[in-house]
């Protein structure tokens, strides 16, 4: 069983907020359906440890603890507010927290930024004042939080039990739905929870700091509907998931990031996708359904991560083994290839009926010595060739089917498995049938820090994520260090231009641009008037062209008439171009027209597509997929928050679904990848040297075998430039 890797230096300024050795609840109350009593009995029952000082002008005391008119009345040096009390009431009572030296207010109330404009307004003073003061604002709109290991609970829920996971979650009912969960489960406990509410000060980036740097937290949980600053959220889980696991569940897609397409990358950009692409990039476990995110959470608190996603299967039930065998598959986990003297080793524990290849099936070994399941798990444990133990089927339940007797042998194989948990790195992953009526055995691994499921499914998402984890890991460790790109006068001169005149780069521009940072570009001729064409005929000789209109007024040349293909010979360019303007003038007749751009017709392959836009949430975004006409169709695309590693361009290629169209489909030759890996770092550091840039396509980009001497043809080229809208 591993440990943490280690701990972010003590930086957040939340450690006093979020564990304060004094908390005044403001608007404490006698009545049992208010928040200001909930406050109040949460911090009375739970037996916090600090001063409670409840305010209240019209009582005594509350709870038995004694009571205060007002916050400047208080007479200690409380660190936190709970703020129970109208909307309305906060900003001033954010000020008064202020004068009184409190660091940190929870604000419980609703009826701001997310009620419309009246509310909005009413945030905007809570926020001047807590600037004003220096009080961070947990919320508005938020359902409070609790510090287990510090006896704060502010929710006052009944049997919550101190642990390593910790929450934060924009909606209460996740976490009240977690806490139930936990509860059944008996052994999962929580560190810190959060509720951000509205993000008007602390965001999910300060939140995951916190729980990054808190000693009590093994693995960082959040539940998001959406994030107020993903670039800081992302740069901030880098640092995390260096030392700890973060699970992620995010709930539908991310609306910020929505805008009006102005090319194929803004079109597919700010969805679900995206967000969940850009999450793992930073290293985050997101899980895609919600009964999942408590059992991912537990495994990858408890276990930490696996060196890679090669998994042993022991099963005592070949119905099982194969349902098991199918859900890694589907989870782009393998199953390890034992060697041979694991096989042998195998072999001679077991009866002659049983298969030692992988999943290994006991077939019947184990009816009569449960504790041999452990000795086959300490075999393949110690192989080379496996990343992580799957142990599936019915231990814990030997004594309940067959014989009660069973029952002293099964808990001296649980004793094993927890010895060789904590001697093996390797992680123990345990699914049995009997996990809900929680027999002995099962209780004492459970104990022990040995997760135990009761879904197949849930234990292969876990063994998925410590998988992911180990893999991310390693690949942080190896990754070299990034040159950057240096931006030419001539192209900044290109950008000024454009910005100053209010328009894109044309596409000639935009392909001279690539060109003079090393990325190749086909031949290519632009004409201006039809005396041009002869020259041009004889430049290019028989080779079939293409022909499009260049114009900074038409951005779709297809749907305006203004490509033409397959030309060969002068007299064909002069009826196209002819054609062209024509068309473009009949399309758009205040259009300005650039000329024609003429270039041999790209050979045959792949198309793919390549774009980059500086989303409004987590800016510069890196998009690769199939490309052509039906990008936004497919949808089959992946995207990388920039700047890009190696690492994160062959990852970007490797998982667009349609991988056989990249290997070679019915006799065509497989593209050549490391060229399309190449040529994504490439713009990944163009786009770092001209910030100016504000969205690139390349589409289509035409991929070719290894054998074609660029590997690519970079058929068009748009390059949108940053302007005041």
């Amino acid at each position: 069983m591993q440990s943490i890797e280690g701990h972010l230096p003590s930086s957040s300024p939340l450690h006093a907020v979020l564990a304060p050795k004094g908390i005044a609840v403001v608007g404490a109350s006698a009545d049992a359906t208010k928040r200001g009593y909930k406050a109040m009995e949460g911090l009375v029952k739970g037996s916090y440890r600090g001063d409670i000082y409840p305010v209240n002008p019209k009582a005594d005391s509350i709870l038995g603890v004694k009571a205060w008119p007002s916050i400047s009345a208080i007479p200690g040096n409380p660190a936190l507010a709970v703020l129970c009390t109208p909307a309305a009431t906060v900003p001033d009572l954010i000020a008064e927290c202020g004068r009184r030296g409190i660091k940190g207010a929870v604000v419980l109330a609703s009826g701001f930024s997310e009620s419309g404009e009246a509310g909005a307004a009413l945030e905007a003073r809570m926020m001047a004042n807590a600037r004003a003061h220096g009080v961070r604002i947990i919320g508005p709109n938020t359902s409070g939080l609790f510090n287990l290991h510090h006896n704060i609970n502010l929710l006052a829920l009944e049997n919550l039990k101190p642990g390593d996971i910790g929450i934060v979650s924009q909606s209460g009912n996740m976490l009240l739905s977690l806490a139930l969960e936990a509860q059944y489960n008996g052994q999962v406990g929580f560190s810190t929870y959060i509720g951000p509410g509205n993000q008007s000060d602390i965001g999910f980036n300060d939140y995951l700091r916190y729980l990054g740097e808190d000693a009590h937290t093994r693995v960082a949980t959040l539940y998001v509907e959406g994030f107020r600053d993903g670039r800081k959220f992302l740069d901030v889980a880098r640092e995390v998931t260096a030392m700890k696991p973060v699970v992620v569940y995010k709930s539908g897609s991310t609306a910020q990031g929505q805008k009006a397409a102005s090319s194929h990358t803004g079109a597919l950009a700010g969805s679900y996708q995206m967000t969940v692409d850009l999450l793992r990039q930073a290293g985050v476990s997101v899980v895609q359904y919600s009964d999942e995110i408590l059992p991912v959470a537990e495994g990858l608190g408890r276990l930490q991560k696996a060196a890679g996603k090669r998994v042993a299967v022991i099963a005592d039930g070949g119905g099982q083994a194969t349902i098991a065998a199918d859900r890694l598959s589907e989870a782009g986990l393998t199953l390890a290839t034992l060697s041979r003297d694991t096989q042998a080793k195998l072999d001679a524990l077991l009866l002659p009926q049983a298969s030692t290849l992988n999943p290994i099936d006991v077939a019947g070994s184990s009816d009569a010595n449960p504790s041999l399941l452990a000795e086959c798990m300490a075999v393949v444990a110690a192989d080379a060739n496996v990343d992580s133990v799957f142990l599936v089927g019915m231990f814990g339940g030997y004594s309940l089917r067959f014989a009660e007797s069973l029952l002293g042998d099964e808990m001296r194989g649980a004793e094993s498995m927890v010895e060789l948990a904590h001697s093996s790195e390797k992680p123990l992953v345990i699914y049995s049938l009997y996990a809900p009526i929680k027999p002995p055995a099962l209780s004492r691994l459970h104990e022990a820090g040995l997760p135990v499921y009761a879904s197949i499914e849930h234990a292969v998402r876990v063994l998925a994520a410590l998988g992911e984890r180990g893999e991310y890991l390693a690949q942080c460790a190896a990754q070299p260090a990034r040159l950057p790109m240096q931006a030419s006068p001539d192209g900044q001169a290109m950008l000024a231009t454009a910005k100053e005149q209010k328009r894109d780069l044309l596409e000639f521009e935009a392909k001279g641009l690539l060109a003079a940072h090393g990325i190749h570009v086909p031949d290519e001729r632009r004409v201006q008037g039809s005396d041009e064409l002869a020259d041009v005929a004889r430049h290019f000789g028989d080779q079939p062209l293409a022909m499009k209109v260049v114009s900074r007024d038409i951005l779709h040349k297809s749907d305006a008439g203004g490509v033409k293909l397959d030309l060969i010979g002068e007299a064909a360019l002069r009826d196209a171009y002819k054609t062209i303007v024509a068309n473009a003038q009949c399309y758009d007749p205040s259009a300005q027209l650039e000329g024609v751009l003429v270039t041999p017709m790209a050979e045959k392959g792949v198309e793919v597509i390549i774009g980059m836009l500086r989303d409004p949430v987590f800016g510069p975004v890196l998009m690769f997929g199939l490309g052509g006409v039906f990008v936004e169709v497919w949808e089959d695309v992946a995207f990388r928050s920039l700047p890009i590693t190696q690492a994160d361009a062959e990852s970007m290629v490797n998982q667009i679904k349609a991988q056989k169209v990249l290997e070679g489909v019915r006799g065509a030759q497989a593209v050549n990848k490391q060229a399309l890996v190449l040529l994504l770092m490439q713009i990944s550091k163009l786009v770092d040297a001209y910030p100016s840039i504000r969205e690139l396509d390349l589409n289509p980009v035409v991929a070719y075998p290894d054998s074609h001497p660029q590997g690519y043809a970079i058929v068009d080229a748009r390059i949108i430039v940053e302007r005041e809208e």
